[in-house]
């Protein structure tokens, strides 16, 4: 076997290193704080809630009417078709935002 010194020191006792790895260290804990969930995430998702409601009323109210008037103008039914229309949008509408509020959390 070789009685030897090494000709360099171990890894670990490296200055450039020990400083390399204390620079690793603070970018994980700036990465770390980065990515940690603020208190205003909460705040996010019921805008994005409120927002997707407000969605399907206009969308299903405004699909319904143009539906119905569309109906209107190639049967010749007007008003009919847009008013009986625009209630299945306003009834389909709510439908869906009741489905919304009733869904549990994620």
């Amino acid at each position: 076997m070789n009685d030897d010194p090494p000709a360099r020191d171990p890894i670990g006792e490296d200055a450039r290193v020990n400083a390399l790895e204390a620079r690793l260290k603070a970018a994980r804990e700036r990465e770390e704080q980065r990515n940690k969930p603020s208190p205003g995430m909460e705040a996010d998702a019921n805008y994005r809630l409120g927002n997707r409601v407000l969605a399907e009323l206009i969308g299903g109210i405004g699909g319904g009417a143009f539906i119905g008037w569309v109906i209107d103008q190639f049967a010749g039914t007007s008003p009919w078709g847009l008013l009986v229309m625009m209630a299945l949008g306003i009834i389909v509408s709510f439908r869906n935002i009741i489905r919304i509020s009733s869904r549990r959390p994620d």
